[in-house]
């Protein structure tokens, strides 16, 4: 499992080091999945840029990164061929309904499951999370994106607290259940 829950991305050396490192692969190499289906307002569309830069400043390049808005499902098998997905933010009850729907949510768990990296950005973390009905369910907790203070770098300790809270320049990795979830980052 390798999982990285941020607020704004890869926004500091420390995350974007967390990535390249959790990718374990050269980064020309790394072939990625931009899902950016949440962005359905005028703030969220005008983040996608920074958004599909984050992959670009850590040496994916662009040739190797497929857009995918969601409109149908896609299989476990075609998933695997990505090293990473990357859930874009904006309206995070969209996006549940998209990956619902269309289906998306079992490759994706799969996909999970079988050790695939995933980076979600606000919306894009939030589906794993409580705050809504028929999430994802990778985390037993609620989740706050944006947040002035946010939670102490560290191991957490399982079951999480009932509320984790996430500024824009931390991260909640997870790379196994319970002994593998941190906050990394301010």
């Amino acid at each position: 499992m390798r999982i990285l829950l941020t607020s704004a991305g890869l926004e500091t050396e420390e995350i974007k080091k967390c990535f390249v490192d959790m990718a374990g692969k050269e980064m020309s190499l790394v072939k990625a999945l931009f899902i950016p289906t949440a962005a359905i307002d005028v703030d969220a569309i005008e983040v996608l840029p920074k958004c599909m830069n984050d992959l670009l400043k850590c040496g994916v390049l662009g040739k190797n990164i497929d857009v995918f808005d969601l409109h149908a499902g896609m299989e476990f098998e075609k998933l695997q061929q990505y090293d990473v997905v990357y859930l874009c933010g904006g309206n995070t009850r969209y996006l549940l309904e998209r990956i619902n729907a269309t289906r998306f949510h079992k490759s994706l768990m799969e996909y999970i499951n079988d050790n695939g990296l995933v980076i979600g950005v606000s919306a894009g973390s939030l589906i794993f999370s409580n705050n809504l009905d028929n999430n994802l369910g990778l985390i037993d907790t609620k989740l706050d994106v944006h947040c002035i203070a946010g939670e102490r770098r560290g191991k957490l300790t399982y079951p999480l607290k009932n509320n984790i809270k996430l500024t824009n320049t931390c991260a909640l990795v997870i790379r196994d259940f319970p002994d593998g979830v941190e906050i990394i980052g301010e």
